[in-house]
Parts: C-alpha cells; sequence; structure tokens
C-alpha cells in the first residue's frame, strides 16, 4: 500500500497540472474528518439520499424486487460507517428477508468501526465483511449462485471522470451474474449556490479533509509541506456539472519528500488537482452505461430532487 501511495504521490506531482488522487484523503483522521462533513448542514448529499433510505425504504426493496423466500448478498462498496444502509438492514431484517451484508471497503479502519456499530444496533444481521479493492473482492465470489445486490451510494461514482466511470460500470456489470441488481446513488445536477458550499462550508471541515492529503504525505513519506501555505479552492458550474477541488499554493515555495528523495516547486497560484465530484441526469448516466449489460429499471429521489437511487439490473 505504501510503495503505491508513494508512486501515486511521485507522477502525480509530477505533471505539468498536479494532481492527488481523492483516495488518498482517507486514513484514520480522514474517515474521521468525513463523518463530519457528512453531518454538516451544507453537504446536502448525505440528508438527501438519507431521505430516500428513511422514508421509502420499503419502496426500495420492492423496486429491487427482493422476496424474502430468496437469499440474497447485499454487498456494498465503500461501506463506510453505513448510517444509511442501517435503515434499509433493519427493515430487510424486521421483516424477515434472508440475506448476508457484505460490506467492502479500502479502510480497515472503517469496516472494523462498521462491524462494532452493527454487532451493537443489529446483531441478528448476518455480516461479513471484506477489505480490498471493489473488483477484486467481487470477483472473488462472482461464481456463487445467490443473487447479488449490489449498494454503491454517496454519489461515490461521481468522484470519477466520465470515462473511468464508464469503465468502472463495465468492469463492475462483467462482476455480476444475470438479474443481480444494483442500487446506484448519484448527486443530480443543480446550482452552483447549493453545490459550492458543500465543498466549501463556513467551518473548514472540507478544508482540512483536503488538506489532509498533505498531512498524510509529511507522516507517511517523510515530506515537509508547510500546510498553512496551501489553500482550498473549489469549483462548479452547473453547464459543465462536474465540481472540482484543488490545493493552491500561496506562495513560490520548494518542497521535498524524503521517500522520493525529490523536490517539488510550487509557483504561487499553482494548482494541485484532488478530486472531482460529477452531477449526473439520465441522459449522462445512460451514456456511462452504454457499454455496459446494466440497464436502468428505476429511480428514487428525495422530497428536493437533489438526489437519486437508481436501480440498475444485469441483462
Amino acid at each position: 500500500m505504501i510503495d503505491n501511495f508513494k508512486n501515486d504521490v511521485d507522477e502525480g506531482l509530477s505533471k505539468s497540472k498536479k494532481t492527488l488522487a481523492s483516495k488518498y484523503f482517507y486514513d484514520t483522521k480522514g474517515d474521521a474528518i468525513f463523518v463530519e462533513i457528512m453531518k454538516m448542514p451544507e453537504y446536502y448529499l448525505f440528508n438527501a439520499e438519507m431521505d430516500i433510505f428513511k422514508n421509502q425504504t420499503q419502496d426500495l426493496i420492492d423496486n429491487l424486487g427482493l422476496e424474502k423466500k430468496t437469499f440474497f448478498e447485499l454487498v456494498e462498496l465503500g461501506a463506510g460507517d453505513g448510517t444509511k444502509t442501517k435503515q434499509l438492514l433493519k427493515k430487510l431484517n424486521d421483516d424477515g428477508y434472508h440475506f448476508e451484508y457484505v460490506p467492502i471497503d479500502i479502510s480497515q479502519n472503517a469496516l472494523h468501526q462498521l462491524e462494532t456499530s452493527l454487532r451493537k444496533e443489529l446483531p441478528h444481521v448476518n455480516v461479513t465483511k471484506r477489505q480490498g479493492e471493489y473488483f477484486k473482492v467481487l470477483s472473488s465470489f462472482k461464481d456463487t449462485k445467490a443473487l447479488k445486490v449490489v449498494l454503491f451510494l454517496g454519489s461515490n461514482i461521481g468522484n470519477l471522470l466520465d470515462e473511468n466511470a464508464q469503465r468502472f460500470i463495465t468492469s463492475l456489470s462483467e462482476s455480476l451474474n444475470t438479474n443481480d441488481k444494483v442500487l446506484l446513488g448519484v448527486d443530480l445536477i443543480k446550482s452552483a449556490d447549493i453545490v459550492l458550499p458543500a465543498y466549501n462550508d463556513k467551518q473548514g471541515i472540507t478544508k482540512r479533509f483536503n488538506l489532509n492529503v498533505l498531512e498524510r504525505i509529511n507522516r507517511e513519506l517523510r515530506a515537509n509541506f508547510n500546510l498553512d501555505e496551501f489553500d482550498h479552492v473549489p469549483e462548479y458550474t452547473e453547464e459543465e456539472g462536474i465540481a472540482k477541488s484543488f490545493l493552491v499554493s500561496k506562495i513560490d515555495q520548494k518542497v521535498t519528500i524524503g521517500a522520493l528523495q525529490k523536490v517539488f516547486d510550487f509557483k504561487k497560484g499553482e494548482k494541485i488537482h484532488t478530486e472531482i465530484s460529477r452531477k449526473y441526469n439520465d441522459t449522462i448516466l445512460n451514456t456511462i452505461l452504454k457499454d455496459s449489460h446494466l440497464k436502468i429499471i428505476s429511480k428514487l429521489t428525495d422530497s428536493k430532487q437533489y438526489f437519486a437511487d437508481y436501480i440498475l439490473e444485469k441483462v
């Protein structure tokens, strides 16, 4: 893992337009900050999808076509703390559905915390946690005959460029069997006055989240980033429908990364692109799905029409 981190940082900061992968936001500290983000009043994404899971739980079950007599594996990619999913798990458990919950996450810390909370809150739910990359884990039980329902929530797919999202969806489709389902949560295109505050809150929580990647590089790769000399700057236009996050150097400076035995130059105002968050509509999503064997069979939205949970089926 540390070698991948080192190589990705080296490659990203060596580009003419510098980048750092958003997946490196997430360590123990980053996981905790993201929980704070989900609770921010500006971060509508969590509350909007929670609206669906809390108030349309039976609709989710019905649209997924789940039956009490048929065993299924409920697989969640990037499970995090499982707050939204617990609404569905409780309903399925209370109503006597026969299933196993399989949370998959790259963060062992997040999985451990989720498993601990589920033992307390839903002790009768059968949980098998799996740590690792999504498709490596999915491919390991592709040959099982049980119906799979894959949850990919929180508009996590929006962190991918469209061409990468298309490849992701195609790979996901190849990891599933005919009639398997995907519950895909996506943020819908809306105006900048709603979107931008979600990535630039007044308390500075999202700023701390983005700067955590520099802190990780300092700690794990022996670098000397001065976090006070970088700012967090998000950008978004409704026309493009993509929110972008950047870390911006406040001054001309040099940063040494000991593990790479390299010095990187930063000009005043130079950007490090850290994250994107694509917003969707039916047209964009159908373009993403076009090379896969997944088709949209239904769509649920929150009360404000900010967010959608699409239900896809492998055909």
